[in-house]
């Protein structure tokens, strides 16, 4: 208990928070992902659970939604509250999707049991009960939630078991998210959607109207949604108000200031040491070594926030560039079992493509990358491409391809038949797995890893066009960023599939709609997609086709700028500005603070000399203020000149 608090109240409603976390120590063997760390989720917050891989997020959540028990330490949560968490075994039986939701309402389900033994007052009142919770309009409400994560009408009838798991867990996010519990727990829920899903379920999150945890490495996500970031680092949980661009600002800033905290006392331990060292033994000097002694003996270490560096990834790309066009498909039909999925593609990938699949799961896009990455022929048309071209895929499933008893190493060496063991072992270094980690079996390597691992080997021997089919999903905020510096420096054509808008925002420069068995150029931006996802349709499918514009026969797609370099060059120039505005604010307080001090004269009786050095540092305040100001007015400009007319 804390000082001065009432023993018979619930700790949580002392400090008007849905969840308390307090002195929480939990472990795995010999690893400690908690210890004696704790926080408070204020009620009604959306927070963001934010943390490398593998750190102890999913273990949080599962302490709080109580399957999980504690070592020591407390999780307090209101007394009745309704706590939603997706688990992680998917609904599978033969009921349809719709009556699997609408189960998730307990309160209602009993209801309705009772209603159907009960008579006259009893019935009356079961009646009323179920008017006031909002019983007659579930089936209504249940159905939009299973239509915006992608179940149409159709769909929304048939059994959960013909589902495959990866549905069937957008069922059980549905359940959840039809029952509106007061807190909400979810974990990476975008893993199992599609880019069109992500977008119904953010703008869901921003309506929703309880407290809301969840486990995201999407950082466009995590900015649109929560109020709050708890981030989890070294067995330590910490609060930080604001979406992720706010916390990744307040985060830098804290670590900058320890760091030049520590460096400043290193140097007082330094100084102190000395003088300690010697006159230690010297009785004149004996009081004040003995003071500075236990001056020495009381300064606490300044413990730094220490984060792990990211591994960039390493894409090879082609020696050089094939002579345009790289791939030509000429009313191609491609499907399964004569069965055709897609049909009249006329379509053109250039060398250096940066290509990004739009279209709701089940339109498509993983046959046409299975189409033009070599794995599915062509059912009726034309497909050309040089013959020595060489195709890298990357889909998540392949992760499951990869032996698991093997090591990095083993699978490297698979590639290299014959190469010396340094060679071998610098390439599985280029990956990210050097020394011991290049021996790991991969069964012990976190999800992360493995997506780093067959993503090299994907693209081992440089080819010409890498097909990236959701690429993230094991990936943390910083490995994405990673990822997103590889593909733009990748040199050759990339075919892209990702629910991350960042990833498309910031890699793709080409936005092609899959939707209706056909695949068109779509002319605009993930803004407006978004727009025509959100506006509603019966069938997922069949959106954007209105805003769609059938490819030019070059490949040439409407004239416009690069959205993705421009935002890029902005976001770098905007961050420039920021530098500077800092800058100048420092020595504008620098110059005040010493016009103050020389401002009556005085300093220059007290302590010429003094008084002297402050003017010098004034004079080289103003100077170097004068520049940075000419250089705040060309960024400003600059950025004026670039950022379109309608903001």
């Amino acid at each position: 208990m804390f000082p001065g608090e009432d023993e018979t109240a619930s700790p949580t409603n002392r400090i008007g928070a849905m969840l308390l976390v307090r002195d929480l120590t939990y472990r795995i063997g010999d690893r400690v992902l908690f210890d004696k760390s704790g926080f408070v989720l204020p009620d009604g917050a959306k927070a963001g659970l934010v943390g490398r891989n593998g750190s102890g997020k999913t273990t949080l959540l599962r302490l709080i939604a109580g399957e999980l028990t504690a070592e020591s330490g407390d999780v307090v949560i209101p007394k009745d509250t309704r706590i939603g968490y997706v688990s992680q075994e998917a609904p599978n039986g033969p009921e349809t999707l719709l009556d699997t939701v609408l189960a998730a309402d307990t309160t209602r389900a009993r209801l309705i049991a009772e209603a159907e033994g009960a008579d006259g007052l009893r019935r009356a009142e079961i009646e009323t009960e179920l008017a006031d919770i909002g019983a007659y309009s579930a089936p209504a409400r249940a159905a939009a939630v299973l239509h915006g994560l992608g179940f149409n009408r159709e769909a929304q009838l048939r059994p959960c078991s013909s589902f495959s798991g990866g549905w069937r867990m957008r069922v059980a996010l549905a359940s959840v998210l039809f029952a509106e519990p007061d807190f909400l727990l979810l974990d990476e829920p975008t893993n199992y959607l599609d880019l069109e899903g992500s977008m119904w379920l953010n703008d869901y999150l921003g309506r929703y109207p309880h407290t809301v945890l969840v486990i995201s490495h999407d950082r466009e996500f995590l900015d649109a949604n929560v109020d709050h970031i708890v981030h989890l680092e070294q067995a330590r949980l910490t609060v930080y108000r604001g979406g992720y661009t706010s916390f990744a600002g307040q985060y830098a800033l804290q670590k900058d200031v320890l760091q030049r905290t520590r460096a400043k006392q290193e140097a007082e331990r330094k100084h102190l040491q000395s003088f300690v060292d010697r006159f230690r033994y010297k009785a004149s000097k004996a009081r004040q070594a003995q003071s500075r002694l236990k001056r020495l003996e009381k300064l606490e270490p300044v413990s730094l926030i220490v984060s792990e560096g990211t591994l960039p990834f390493h894409l090879s790309g082609p020696e050089r560039l094939s002579a345009p066009p790289l791939l030509t498909l000429e009313n191609v039909a491609a499907g399964y079992d004569g069965k055709a999925v897609l049909s009249g593609l006329t379509l053109t990938v250039q060398p250096d493509d940066r290509i990004a699949l739009l279209g709701a799961n089940g339109n498509g896009k993983s046959t046409f990358c299975k189409l033009i990455g070599g794995r599915l022929p062509a059912l009726s048309g034309a497909l050309r491409f040089p013959q020595k071209m060489k195709t890298a895929y990357f889909a998540q499933h392949q992760i499951d391809e990869l032996t698991g008893a093997a090591t990095p190493y083993e699978h490297v060496a698979r590639r290299m038949p014959g190469a010396p063991v340094a060679r071998i072992r610098a390439r599985a270094a280029q990956f990210g797995f050097s020394g011991a980690r290049a021996e790991t079996p991969i069964d012990s390597l976190s999800g992360g890893e493995k997506a780093r691992l067959l993503m090299g080997l994907a693209a081992f021997d440089g080819p010409d066009l890498l097909i990236l089919d959701e690429p993230t999903n094991h990936l943390d905020i910083d490995s994405r960023s990673a990822l997103m510096e590889a593909v733009n420096d990748y040199r050759g054509a990339v075919v892209l599939v990702s629910h991350d808008r960042f990833l498309i925002e910031a890699c793709a420069e080409r936005l092609w709609l899959v939707a209706g068995g056909r695949i068109t150029n779509f002319d605009g931006d993930i803004d407006d997609y978004r727009a025509l996802v959100l506006k509603g349709d019966d069938d997922n499918d069949s959106a954007g086709r209105t805003a769609a514009k059938p490819e030019n026969r070059d490949g040439t797609a409407p004239e416009r700028v690069n959205a993705a370099k421009q935002r890029a060059v902005l976001a770098d120039l905007r961050k420039q500005r920021d530098v500077c505005e800092e800058r100048m604010q420092r020595l504008t307080d620098a110059v005040e603070k010493i016009d103050a001090t020389l401002a009556d004269g005085s300093a220059f009786r007290k302590d010429a000399a003094l008084a002297g050095e402050l003017a010098r540092k004034r004079a080289e305040a103003a100077a170097t203020l004068h520049d940075l100001e000419n250089r705040w007015l060309e960024l400003a400009t600059r950025i004026d000149e670039m950022t379109p007319k309608n903001g």
